[in-house]
């Protein structure tokens, strides 16, 4: 026995040994000086060592591009450019960035932290700022509605602008944007304003913007209904391509990562963008916005893009970003055609998609239709031969002998990961709560949801974005909905229905299978719960579902609409405080559904 003791003894000493912390201060980065080249030469000097930690001393921390080690980078749902690297984690295993509490400061157009090709690396206890915000607010101070203007208040030392030739243009660190897309917030709720998109924005809008006094403007444009309500905030963000450059946090190509207790305060782009990435733990993310910005990140908060293992998301705060809270997905790649010999022309589809790693050997990939979305074939890949960012040779193990004259698609089959979210909070956001398209097992429990588009929406687009994933097992229980489609007053908490084009339509089976959506508690001026088209294996149970006073009440459309859909359980629900029982839709192609025990719900036919 004593031997044995001795033995773990001297194990656990020799492996505390072998764990080798670094005080950043000791190679010359310390707070209040550019640490951007010294960290670079420490990051790269530290490769090929495990258990080894970076710690920085608690302290404001600033990084310039000017000496930052630079490479080009095709970063998914961004605009590929040369990215100057703060923290360019390269081939790295068991490393550390612990910040203890530090700022990290950033200036210009810089890719903060860029993990490749790493395992087990750990990043902890760290703000992501920039000195300069990447977008513009104005404050409404009066308006026109006959001659469609509204006078902005200006704040030239926080968003430096000028107006040339009639146009408004944000003043950057060493660039300038054309105003271009654009929303109101309310900064009282420090969200977007109600139904906001139906009637003031107009996204990339023509405008003519003069001087009206000092920090005044007077900007005219074509509003979708209106001017914007006095006292309403515009926030602008420049145009294509250029407002999507600077991602805080971007994974790929990496393994076991462990994000814990970050703030991203901004991003020029997403707060954490992951692909071909396996295993991801986010615990205690936080993405706000400073106490004088109303918006944090240019785009979502997180993204996930044909990774797999498991994605697990628990204790976060998402608020105020200008898109998603998190996306979920893998890619649809169009074939261009087939060479023979089991080999396809593969094109990347979407353009912020160019240079995505879609498949390796060894990867399952099925075969589908453009024209349903439906795979009919599913083989091994034998190799990938890349010709360029958008295209690629694909062989695969075996083909059909005649494929289907029609359009094709591939889709990676190995690449989805299983996703766990958990006690977070998303809120005062544009867009939708969360997208979740993958083919893994999904738990979505004990969240708070709140924001201006749907709640949880799961699609599946061969369209515009080309996001696969139909889903297998889904289950959203014990949630809080809070006045889901604030901006939008149409949209549904839950949504479900692959995005299809006119020349597109359902096939013979049901795209999407096996979700449940029970226990939750909604908040809700409109009485939506859920949309569903071609689900088969859909529950919505013991749901409370609470009239809202927060908004203008609104019956656009009904509480439930199922179209094409099998196998729908629909019980032991209950709506509060609504004037009338609410509507349901149920479409005469839809099999197998069950209404019962659903408390507040107009009667509904259905067919059995």
């Amino acid at each position: 026995m004593i031997k044995i003791t001795s033995s773990i003894t001297l194990l656990c000493a020799a492996l505390a040994s072998a764990a080798e912390i670094i005080n950043v201060r000791d190679h010359d980065i310390t707070p209040g000086k550019d640490a951007t080249l010294a960290l670079n030469e420490l990051i790269a000097s530290v490769k090929g060592r495990s258990d080894v930690t970076l710690s920085f001393p608690k302290g404001r921390y600033l990084f310039y591009p000017e000496n930052a080690l630079e490479e080009h980078r095709a970063v998914s749902n961004h605009d590929n450019s040369l990215k100057r690297m703060a923290f360019p984690l390269f081939g790295h295993k068991g490393l550390t960035i612990s910040g203890n509490g530090s700022d990290f400061v950033f200036h210009g157009r810089m890719s903060p932290v860029v993990v490749k090709g790493a395992e087990k690396i750990t990043l902890q206890d760290f703000t992501i700022n920039w000195a300069r915000s990447f977008h513009d607010e104005y404050e409404v101070v009066a308006r026109d509605v006959e001659k469609s203007t509204v006078r902005l208040k200006a704040d030239p030392e926080r968003y430096p602008y000028k107006i040339k030739h009639g146009q408004l243009f944000s003043q950057n660190y060493d660039w300038e944007d054309k105003m271009g897309s654009n929303i109101f917030f309310d900064p009282k709720t420090r969200a977007p304003i109600y139904n906001t998109p139906a009637h003031y924005v107009n996204f990339w809008t023509p405008h003519e913007a003069r001087a009206a006094g000092k920090n005044l403007i007077d900007l005219k444009a074509k509003f979708r209904k209106e001017p914007p309500p006095i006292g309403s905030v515009l926030i602008t963000y420049g145009t294509h391509p250029t407002s999507r450059l600077s991602q805080a946090i971007h994974l790929s190509n990496s393994k076991d990562i462990v994000l814990k207790d970050i703030t991203i305060y901004e991003a020029g782009g997403m707060g954490v963008i992951a692909e071909r990435t396996e295993n991801i733990h986010l615990d205690g993310i936080k993405v706000t916005s400073l106490d004088d910005r109303l918006v944090s990140t240019r785009a979502d908060a997180t993204h996930f893009i044909g990774c797999k293992g498991l994605i697990k998301m628990e204790n976060c705060l998402f608020e105020h970003m200008l898109d998603d809270a998190t996306n979920v997905h893998g890619a649809y790649v169009k074939v261009v055609e087939p060479l023979g010999k089991n080999q396809l022309l593969c094109e990347i589809s979407h353009f912020q998609q160019w240079g995505f790693t879609f498949a390796g050997e060894g990867d399952r990939v099925a075969l589908l239709s453009r024209e349903t979305i439906l795979p009919f074939h599913e083989t091994k890949v034998t190799s990938v031969k890349k010709l360029n960012e958008r295209r690629f040779i694909l062989t695969v193990d075996q083909l059909p002998e005649n494929l289907p004259d029609t359009p094709l698609s591939v889709e990676n089959l190995t690449w989805y990961p299983d996703f766990i979210m958990r006690n977070n909070i998303v809120r005062e956001n544009r867009a939708r709560s969360i997208l979740i398209t993958t083919k893994g097992k999904v738990l979505i429990e004990n969240n708070s949801f709140s924001s201006q588009m749907h709640g949880i929406l799961i699609e599946g687009d061969n369209k515009y974005w080309y996001e696969s994933g139909a889903v297998k097992d889904i289950i959203i229980r014990n949630n809080t909905f809070v006045n889901s489609s604030f901006g939008h007053t149409d949209n549904y908490p839950l949504f479900i229905a692959p995005m299809l084009t006119k020349d597109q339509r359902l096939g013979e089976g049901h795209y999407h299978r096996n979700i449940r959506f029970t226990g939750n508690t909604l908040k809700s001026f409109n009485g939506l719960l859920a949309h569903a088209t071609s689900v088969s294996g859909l529950e919505i149970s013991n749901n409370t579902v609470e009239f809202s006073t927060d908004y203008p009440a609104v019956r656009e459309k009904p509480t439930f609409d199922l179209h094409y859909c099998d196998a729908v359980r629909v019980q032991n629900n209950i709506f509060k405080g609504f004037s009338e029982p609410l509507p349901s839709h149920i479409s005469k192609d839809s099999t197998n559904i069950v209404f019962k025990k659903n408390t507040g719900l107009a009667p509904t036919s259905v067919k059995k």
